[in-house]
Parts: structure tokens; C-alpha cells; sequence
């Protein structure tokens, strides 16, 4: 049993350039690979936060002030807060608690300039007052704030 020997002659040439070709074809799968596989959900919930602060509406919480009620109406729509006021406050309400009123116009002046209630300052004559009235708001804007999904 003899076996023939066969003589293969490779010129350096062929070889690089079949190297190269072999390494652009893997780089060229993983490209593919990368492009088409699906993105992070991090990263499309982020873009869906930002494109929509909240739902568009007018949401209202209810304040108890003693025997009354006073309710807080919160006008947004899906990146602004356009309006905020009392509603229902009674001369009752307004001779009992003499600083809600500019208690109130000084937050909303503030709230709708910023458009966000961080960095809210109020002074510590109205301290309490300004308080119970941030709380409503944000109890309101959190009834329209877009819903996380998971």
C-alpha cells in the first residue's frame, strides 16, 4: 500500500488575501448581527419617557381645610403644565387661612416657570402652608404623570 504523495504549492499572495477577505466576512456577520438584534427596553422607555411627561388633562385633588374643602385643578397636557388653581375656595376658607391665597400665587408663579416642582422656594412666614398646598399639587401631577410600563 503506497500512498501518493501530493504536493500542494500555496503562494503568499493567495494567502493574505484570503486572510483579509475571511476577517472582513466575520466582520461583516457581527456587523449584521448587531444592527438587527433588538435594542435595549431600556433604551426605548427612556425615549418614551422623554417624549411624554404626562397625560393630557385636568386632574384635581381635594385639600380638607377644617370643616371645608378646597380642591387643587391641574391643567396639563403631554409635556407642560399649563394652569393651576383653587377651585371651590370659599370666603370662609380665605377668613380662616389668610395665607393661602398668596401662599398659593407665589408656588404657581414658581411651578409653572419651572416647570417642575423641584427647586421650590417659599418663604417661613407661609412655611406649613406652602407645604400642605406643594403636596396637593403633587398629588395631582402624579395622577397625571404617564404611567410606567414594565
Amino acid at each position: 500500500m503506497r500512498s501518493k504523495t501530493k504536493i500542494v504549492v500555496l503562494h503568499l499572495k493567495e494567502l493574505i488575501y484570503t486572510g483579509i477577505f475571511a476577517v472582513l466576512g466575520i466582520l461583516f456577520v457581527v456587523l449584521l448581527i448587531i444592527m438587527f438584534l433588538p435594542g435595549d427596553k431600556k433604551d426605548t422607555e427612556e425615549e418614551a419617557a422623554m417624549a411624554s411627561a404626562y397625560v393630557p388633562g385636568i386632574y384635581t385633588t381635594s385639600l380638607s381645610l377644617g370643616d371645608n374643602t378646597v380642591d387643587i385643578e391641574v391643567v396639563v397636557d403631554e409635556n407642560n403644565i399649563n394652569s393651576i388653581r383653587l377651585v371651590n375656595l370659599s370666603e370662609a376658607v380665605t377668613t380662616m387661612y389668610p395665607l393661602i391665597e398668596p401662599s398659593f400665587q407665589d408656588l404657581i408663579g414658581q411651578i409653572l416657570e419651572k416647570q417642575s416642582l423641584e427647586d421650590i422656594s417659599y418663604s417661613d412666614d407661609n412655611k406649613y402652608t406652602s407645604m400642605v398646598l406643594l403636596n396637593a399639587i403633587e398629588t395631582s401631577l402624579d395622577k397625571a404623570a404617564v404611567p410606567a410600563s414594565e
